[in-house]
């Protein structure tokens, strides 16, 4: 069985083919041009994952704080990641790179401000 990925690795958006056996196990594939894409067409039918971004709310504040994983999540976490950072409020001051959570729905990745609120 084959897919066809278009590559998010970088810029260039190789448009790769992957060989799968009968039963969805990788067997290779072709069309990358850089070691990202090669690594991430193995990923990407074995285990995705994507890095998530949102906003939070502030006590007292009307701006919120965007914030992002600072891991890749599996990609079937996303919606529950999502659920618990929209039940989430933090106190400002906040400043880029603080940890917000630090094991968002249940996967051990933690969140960080990608924003300073003072």
């Amino acid at each position: 069985m084959n897919k066809t990925l278009t590559c998010i690795g970088c810029p260039m958006g190789c448009l790769i083919e992957v060989e799968l056996d009968e039963a969805g196990n990788f067997l290779s594939s072709k069309g990358w041009s850089c070691n990202i894409g090669k690594r991430y067409a193995q990923e990407e039918v074995t285990a995705p994952v994507r890095t998530v971004t949102a906003l939070v709310n502030v006590t007292d504040r009307t701006e919120p704080l965007s914030v992002k994983t600072a891991a890749p999540v599996p990609k079937s976490s996303i919606f529950d990641c999502l659920s618990d950072l929209r039940k989430l409020k933090v106190q400002a001051p906040v400043h880029i790179g603080d940890v917000v959570t630090d094991n968002v729905a249940g996967t051990g990745i933690a969140v960080v401000a990608t924003k300073n609120i003072l």
